[in-house]
This record gives structure tokens, sequence and C-alpha cells, in this order.
């Protein structure tokens, strides 16, 4: 795959490949795959269970190393940086929303939103006030002092997208956010990412089995064996 020099590029992935070892086999999860993410663009990855879509999300996240190839995120090699580089640029770079929200039930709300804001060091006071912003913007303001476990599915989810976009990431990731909604809150969630990533400019990638939602998109990437087909 030729990259474009497009200024608007968030993310190039080249050539990955991974696998794992299922006894004595070696299983080819993912066989060559290269992309590109852009700048406002909201993405979908479709296809039959088992091809590799939430183990493409893991490595685009840096949560996972592919064996070959390499993964840049605004022109940097990372795929093989350090630890702590990677960790950096996950923790300021990246948003990730996943089936399950993973809430604190312990924290209301608008504590749950802060928790990144906090961990980039920045003051209670100050993350509180942005997790706030974020979620009048979701249509979340009266929940905000609620416990997480007292809300909707609907909510809970719109709730974990706030946290995902609390420190302003570059690149969105999303495994199957709709997954556990019914079809007018799944709508809805959709509805967020496509605001968020047009006003703000940050590249979307989702997977999804729901057809509606994909067609949705701005691109779908179809993905059959470890491999992407057209």
């Amino acid at each position: 795959m030729t990259f474009s020099n497009n200024q608007n590029l968030v993310l190039q992935a080249q050539d990955l490949e991974y696998s794992f070892i299922d006894g004595e086999e070696r299983v080819n999860v993912l066989q060559g795959i290269s992309l590109e993410l852009i700048a406002g663009e909201v993405a979908s990855v479709v296809g039959p269970s088992g091809c590799g879509k939430s183990t493409l999300l893991y490595l685009l996240g840096l949560l996972d190393r592919p064996e070959r190839g390499d993964i840049f995120f605004e022109g940097n090699s990372l795929a093989q940086s350090s630890d702590q580089i990677r960790t950096t640029w996950r923790n300021e770079k990246i948003g990730f929303v996943f089936q399950f929200h993973f809430l604190i039930k312990e924290l209301t709300v608008r504590e749950n939103v802060s928790l990144p804001l906090r961990k980039l060091g920045m003051s209670e006071q100050d993350a509180l006030s942005k997790a706030e912003g974020i979620l009048e913007r979701l249509g979340l303001a009266d929940k905000i002092d609620r416990f997480a476990n007292k809300l909707s599915g609907g909510e809970q989810q719109r709730v974990a997208i706030a946290r995902a976009l609390a420190n302003s990431p570059k690149l969105l990731l999303a495994d199957e956010p709709t997954g556990n909604l019914d079809s007018t809150n799944s709508q809805r969630v959709f509805d967020v990412f496509l605001q968020f990533a047009q006003e703000e400019k940050i590249a979307v990638l989702l997977v999804t089995h729901n057809p509606e939602i994909a067609r949705r998109c701005d691109r779908i990437i179809r993905m059959v064996d470890g491999k992407i087909v057209i």
C-alpha cells in the first residue's frame, strides 16, 4: 500500500501481521493489513467473527504489538517503540469505547468521565469541570451526579464515550459500541461519534456487526480471514 501525503492523516498501518499459538498450530490472525485513518472520518470494520477485527483495534490502539509491520501515529513510528512511549501516546491521543462500558459503579457519572484527565495530571476541579462540559454536549447534564449503575444501558454507553473523549483524542477506537443496545439507542450513540468526529476532527474506527451503523459510516473496511478485502 502506498500512503498519501494528506496532512489530515492521523494513523497509518503498514503490512501488519499477528498470530498466536493454539496447541501445536500457529493461527495467523492478521495477514498484511494496511490502512489509513483521516481526521474527521468515521470508518467501520466489518466481517465475520474471528476474522481479526478486534485484534486490529488492539494493535492500532497500541495495546499489543504486531509481529511485522508498523503503525505511524501523526507520522511517528510506534509499533516497536518503548512501553513508556506507547503508553504516553495511548493516554494522550487515543480514546477507547468497548461493548461493555466498564464504568465504576461507586463513582458518579462526572467522576467516571474525569478519571482520564486526573491520570494526565489535571487538578480535580478542572477535570470535573471539563467532564461536565462533555456530558452536557452528550445530553447528560441532568445525570452528572448520578451513580453509574443508576443509568440506562444507552446512558451508560454515552458516559463511556464521554470518558473516551475526555482527553481530546485524535483517534477514537470502538469495539462493538452498540452491541448491547436497542436500535434507538444504537443510532443515538452512533450520532455522538459522527458529531465529535466532525466537530473535533477525530478519526473514528469502529468494529460493528450492525449493517445499518456500517452503512452510515464514511467508509467500510471489510475483513475476511485476517485480510482486508474489497
